[in-house]
């Protein structure tokens, strides 16, 4: 058991430090959070505008926060693959989104 809270301790730190190194928390915007949070952890969707700043932030950070985000004893009850998986989810659907011609162009 020593073992995992090492190894817990260690993806903690692993995912501050990603975030930090990155300065992941100051990409976005508090509105795009609140709907990037809303569309991963509750039910929601995020706009087109949000989905623009999301890629903006980063695989790498956006898998961070939502990692660190599930740390929080406040999340506890949530499934972390379910979560992970609405994670990939809003990511790919932004990516597509962000991607695609948009059709005026």
């Amino acid at each position: 058991m020593a073992s995992l809270n090492v190894y817990s301790a260690l993806v903690v730190l692993e995912n501050d430090q990603i975030i930090k190194g990155n300065n992941c928390e100051t990409k976005m915007g508090l509105p795009c959070v609140l709907e990037a949070f809303t569309s991963i952890f509750e039910i929601g969707t995020i706009s087109s505008k949000c989905c623009g700043e999301l890629v903006g932030l980063g695989k790498v950070c956006h898998s961070a926060l939502v990692k660190r985000t599930l740390e929080n004893p406040l999340f506890k009850d949530l499934s972390p693959a379910r979560i992970i998986a609405k994670s990939i989810q809003t990511w790919n659907n932004c990516l597509a989104l962000i991607d695609s011609p948009s059709p005026s162009a």
